[in-house]
């Protein structure tokens, strides 16, 4: 299939999905998402995908946020369709039992940042800057940001960081544990990449159960969550990965994983 805004190619098990719009600095309209639903509906459906990087075209931008020009004469009842329809795009990649790597150069703000922090893993260049600086716009976060913000850095500095609006930097991002490692912006996709590797080199079953354990485990009390746990352990048992990586183990040679 075509796009008109997006990328989508595939290199054996990973699946590489860029944010096309660089006269825009990949800023995120209707259509963009609509295409990336579409994808990201096909790299579900495809089993060979086993990892998938999410990145914007060129070193500018990952994405610059949701597309002004297009917000601004929106209506109460629009831009909460608007809104209601970027979340459940974003929340695609969250419930796709497959890991999701943000490869992330220059501006990450607004809906680039939920973008990103829908992704399973942040990896950020050194140029790259976070923002949600929506309250700057007279709105507020509208793609889970109000959400995931705090899920991953605490409430404290998620309402610092929305309130303020302020823009912060890689290392900063890195510190306050948004990203999990930076790289320089000439090295960024290959180590995307080699991550990918070896993600895809474990257990294909197994990550996307860890994945959906973690996931709605989160939202979760305790004794729920350690009981969906046990449920995937229990399905983990059930597989072919499971008896091959064990008896690999234990014969001293390394697995080989067919995902069944």
């Amino acid at each position: 299939m075509s796009y008109e805004n997006i990328i989508l190619e595939k290199q054996d098990y990973l699946a590489i999905l860029t944010i096309n719009r660089p006269k825009a600095l990949n800023a995120l309209n209707k259509d963009t998402l609509s295409e990336m639903s579409m994808a990201l509906e096909d790299i579900n459906a495809d089993q060979a995908i086993k990892v998938v990087i999410v990145t914007g075209s060129g070193d500018k931008a990952f994405v610059a946020g949701a597309d002004i020009a297009y917000m601004q004469p929106l209506s109460a009842s629009e831009g909460r369709e608007f809104s209601d329809y970027g979340e459940k795009t974003m929340r695609m990649i969250e419930l796709i039992e497959k890991p999701f790597i943000a490869a992330i150069k220059g501006f990450a703000l607004g809906g680039g940042c939920e973008l990103a922090m829908a992704c399973d893993i942040r990896l950020a260049a050194e140029n790259a800057l976070f923002a949600q600086p929506e309250v700057g716009l007279g709105v507020i976060p509208g793609f889970g940001g109000t959400q995931r913000l705090p899920r991953l850095i605490g409430e404290g500095r998620a309402k610092e960081l929305t309130y303020t609006a302020d823009t912060i930097n890689a290392a900063e991002a890195y510190r306050i544990g948004l990203v999990n490692h930076i790289y320089p912006v000439d090295e960024l996709m290959e180590a995307a990449q080699k991550m990918a590797a070896r993600i895809a080199s474990k257990g294909t079953l197994a990550v996307g159960f860890s994945k959906y354990a973690i996931g709605k485990g989160l939202q979760a009390d305790i004794d729920t969550a350690m009981g969906i746990e046990s449920d995937m352990f229990g399905m983990c048992c059930s597989t072919a990965d499971q008896k091959e990586g064990m008896g690999a183990f234990l014969e001293k040679r390394k697995p080989v994983f067919k995902g069944k």
